[in-house]
């Protein structure tokens, strides 16, 4: 069962792994409010759920569908599981409103399927039952695994090969405005000083972080501005990449995998596993410190070598494995859970 909330986005991820939803409630609209997309997520999952009468929902991150699915089945007494649960930072506005979603879930939640041994004590330190955590690692990876594993060409990639390429991903709310000014004017300066450089930026849909980009970085020598990428393309340009630059979540743990270091645009990181492994620095958004951090990079191998070659700690590509044999536990499907569930990094 999908919402849609993000329509482009979800339907380039069905077709990427080939999946058909049994529903779709297709409810993103134009300007879409987060008041306005919880209250249809609600409204119109409450009846499915009436309907199907699951024995549990399973609902995925911090997104509004996530939190929304989690109060709907809450309403109609249903269990719930949570996918990447214990994910903190604990400033319920950074980022938002992500960070608002998971915690209520988590209040909401039954099980939980934590991706690390830090998320599984940040649950255990909110009082949360211990036979109910399991540590299953991320499923991005185990996503990234499947979809690198799909052959690839792309025109733009070979034009850039021998270069070292900035992937660049910004999109958050809180980012919004002179933060993205200052980050995108840190990258020209980077650009300015190695012309071996290039930056690839898949631009969010978002028409605000259009209208920067545009100001910003539109013209730009050696800066290619691309529409947002699906799944297996993504990977493939990260994986080719001489560095990560973004706010976003996911690329904090996909990039560890690939040995491609990420510079973080956020003061604080759900993510603190990586910065502790050394896979990500937070350099939050000014422009000088964005612009010193990657040029640190730049000129300094030993600095890139120590954040590529870092222990990754997001897991080792079975974290669906894992669920599925948590779920058929608790569900009492099966009496036995495997000894070792905690993934290896």
């Amino acid at each position: 069962m999908i919402t849609a909330q993000h329509r482009q986005m979800l339907d380039q991820v069905l077709a990427t792994f080939h999946l058909t939803p049994d529903y779709d409630l297709d409810l993103m609209t134009t300007g879409q409010t987060l008041p306005d997309l919880t209250a249809r997520v609600l409204t119109e999952l409450t009846p499915l759920l009436l309907q199907e009468q699951p024995d549990m929902v399973l609902v995925h991150g911090d997104t509004a569908t996530t939190f929304a699915a989690a109060l709907a089945a809450y309403y109609g007494k249903i269990p719930v599981g949570h996918v990447e649960a214990g994910l903190r930072t604990y400033d319920k506005f950074a980022p938002f409103p992500e960070e608002g979603n998971r915690q209520l879930v988590d209040v909401l939640a039954d099980v939980y399927f934590a991706p690390t041994a830090a998320s599984r004590d940040n649950l255990l330190a909110e009082g949360r039952r211990p036979e109910r955590i399991f540590v299953t690692g991320n499923t991005a990876i185990d996503a990234m695994q499947e979809t690198l594993a799909q052959p690839f060409q792309e025109e733009l990639l070979a034009e850039l090969a021998g270069r070292q390429v900035i992937l660049v991903t910004m999109h958050r709310r809180e980012n919004l405005g002179e933060p993205m000014h200052q980050v995108f004017r840190a990258l020209k300066q980077v650009l300015a000083r190695y012309p071996q450089a290039a930056v690839v930026f898949p631009v969010h849909a978002n028409p605000l972080v259009r209208k920067i980009v545009a100001m910003e970085l539109a013209g730009v020598d050696s800066v290619y501005l691309i529409e947002p990428l699906e799944a297996a393309a993504f990977q493939h340009y990260l994986k080719a990449s001489f560095l990560a630059v973004t706010d976003s979540g996911g690329v904090q743990e996909e990039a560890p995998s690939l040995g491609v270091p990420v510079l973080v645009l956020r003061e604080t990181t759900e993510r603190p596993e990586g910065v502790a492994a050394g896979n990500l620095r937070l350099v939050g958004t000014d422009e000088e410190q964005v612009a010193a951090a990657i040029t640190e990079l730049f000129e300094e191998e030993a600095a890139y070598e120590r954040m590529a070659q870092a222990h990754n700690p997001y897991g080792d590509g079975q974290a669906s494995q894992r669920i599925l044999q948590g779920l058929a536990y608790v569900l009492g499907v099966s009496e036995e859970l495997p000894q070792d569930f905690i993934p290896k990094g």
